[in-house]
């Protein structure tokens, strides 16, 4: 199934832009530190679209996320792991992948998760980690890609959803989608437009990666 264009966004180029066969029926843990769109988006690419997958855990690490919310809403079960409660980030990804482990997950998405994780976590879930950046990587790793991308005066930026390794931002690209910088964009409105094509980039992101699994 190829993904339809996306008007507002000018153009869309994805890679690659067909979905692979389904596969088995995946149970996914999501990791989210933010507002959850990117959570509810996997959530109805679930139900409603063509990724044939479960959302079965969402994990947070801020107390005040509204992604707690859409889950309550979502009817999905949520836990809050304060990383200010832990010793260090080891700890943190040893209660993040114990959990992940209860609920028998099979692969796991870093969707807006503000936090580095550590080889605890990567280690747990090995091409099973899936994380989605703001930036056409390599280009604008780290903090903030979508300041990067406008204080360089770039005229193309997008998302970039990719296997987690050690190295930040630096994992294997499963797929990509760009977005033109136009003359008036803000900080607010290019991160509005990139936000919509990784809500459409993440479920095809999950499809791959569980492609790659298949013996």
């Amino acid at each position: 199934m190829t993904l339809p264009p996306e008007p507002d966004a000018g153009f869309s180029l994805l890679w690659p832009q067909q979905w692979p066969p389904d596969p088995a029926r995946l149970r996914l843990g999501v990791m989210a530190s933010g507002e959850g769109s990117n959570f509810e988006a996997l959530v109805q690419a679930s139900r409603q679209g063509p990724l044939q997958a479960e959302v079965v855990q969402l994990v947070v690490n801020n107390p005040a996320c509204t992604a707690s919310l859409r889950a309550r809403r979502l009817g999905v079960p949520c836990s809050l792991l304060d990383h200010r409660r832990q010793p260090d980030r080891g700890a943190l990804d040893r209660e993040i992948a114990g959990l992940f482990a209860q609920r028998e997950v099979d692969l796991v998405v870093m969707a807006g998760w503000m936090r580095i994780v550590t080889p605890v976590l990567i280690q747990a879930f090995p091409g099973r980690l899936i994380n989605i950046h703001p930036s056409l990587l390599p280009s604008f790793r780290g903090l903030d890609a979508v300041g990067q991308a406008l204080a360089a005066g770039v005229r193309l930026s997008g998302c970039t959803a990719h296997l987690v390794e050690e190295e930040v931002d630096a994992g294997p690209i499963l797929a990509q989608a760009s977005v033109p910088v136009l003359d008036d964009d803000d900080h607010a409105s290019l991160s509005a437009r990139i936000q919509r094509q990784e809500h459409r980039l993440l479920p095809l992101a999950v499809a791959l990666a569980a492609a790659q699994l298949q013996p």
